[in-house]
């Protein structure tokens, strides 16, 4: 069965849609972010799941994750940009679950050896702009046979993730912008019937 996140969650309606049959759940602690929340709102959502919560870093230090991680009670990290792969690192000495981001796309040519030990590669579309979030589907013929196994993101919506598990065959998948009703506001009915595309795959 594939795995399923649904990440930028922001509202209580959006944590129990997911709760009916995603796997984690994912906070985004980027002030950049349009899904962004703060540590003591990731608090009260994370309390509200039983599921796995991971936290959403774009240039977070170790130092940082470490305090956002004993605030929140988040379970796994998902660190973008700078300082990300010491981020893992110390995440793997904690025991904590890591999504590694890969950007795929365009002239975006990634080693699978650069994903740092003991971490899941999360294959997302490659932008210039922005870390993930994108809307946007990457070429899935570019998925390089070394990063397996993997969590596949990148433009991931109702209508296409029955096709791209089917296509691809990925561990797990990642959804946030397509998702939503507004950027940064989740579709609790979307996020169900994501869900149920994935199970039915």
């Amino acid at each position: 069965m594939t795995w399923v996140k649904i990440c930028g969650i922001t509202s209580e309606a959006a944590v129990d849609a997911a709760d009916e049959g995603a796997d984690a759940v994912g906070f985004n602690i980027a002030p950049s972010s349009p899904r962004a929340v703060t540590l003591d709102r990731a608090s009260e959502l994370i309390e509200r799941t039983s599921l796995p919560a991971y936290l959403v870093s774009v240039g977070a230090t170790p130092e940082d994750i470490e305090h956002a991680m004993a605030v929140t009670g988040a379970r796994g990290v998902q660190p973008h940009g700078r300082h990300g792969s010491a981020v893992a690192a110390l995440a793997v000495d904690r025991g904590w679950p890591v999504l590694y981001p890969v950007p795929v796309g365009g002239d975006r040519t990634v080693d699978p050896t650069e994903v740092p030990p003991g971490s899941v590669p999360l294959l997302d579309t490659a932008s210039a702009t922005v870390h993930g979030g994108t809307g946007r589907v990457f070429e899935w013929s570019l998925i390089d046979e070394g990063f397996r196994p993997f969590v596949l993101a990148g433009g991931l919506g109702v209508d296409n993730v029955a096709e791209a598990i089917r296509v691809v065959a990925p561990y797990g998948v990642d959804a946030a912008s397509r998702l939503e009703a507004a950027p940064g506001v989740k579709d609790p009915d979307t996020i169900r019937r994501f869900i149920d595309e994935v199970r039915s795959a």
